[in-house]
């Protein structure tokens, strides 16, 4: 496998450093590692795609990409509730 060398701050070298050496890898295989998890702009629109399909076809409802854009973020509102029943509790544990 070809490689490359980055040039980076030396702080940022040696924060590198420690978190491959707490993993085990080097910092080579740490770098790779963090750039996979990262979707490009393309790879993120192609998974929306996809997952709007899912649930047109789950639904069986042709819903259009406007009204997906114009649709209630739930997912959020449901952290929003989460969020505000555990600040909730932890003010009445307090």
């Amino acid at each position: 496998m070809a490689t490359t060398t980055i040039q980076v701050p030396r702080e940022t070298r040696d924060h590198l450093a420690e978190l491959a050496k707490e993993r085990g890898v080097s910092i080579g295989q740490l770098v790779a590692d963090l750039a996979a998890e990262q979707l490009t702009a393309a790879q993120r629109a192609e998974r929306l795609a996809a997952d709007r399909e899912v649930v047109r076809r789950v639904i069986g409802v042709d819903i259009s990409d406007e009204e997906f854009e114009g649709a209630p973020d739930v997912l959020g509102n449901i952290y929003k509730i989460a969020a505000e029943k555990a600040r909730a509790a932890r003010g009445n544990a307090a």
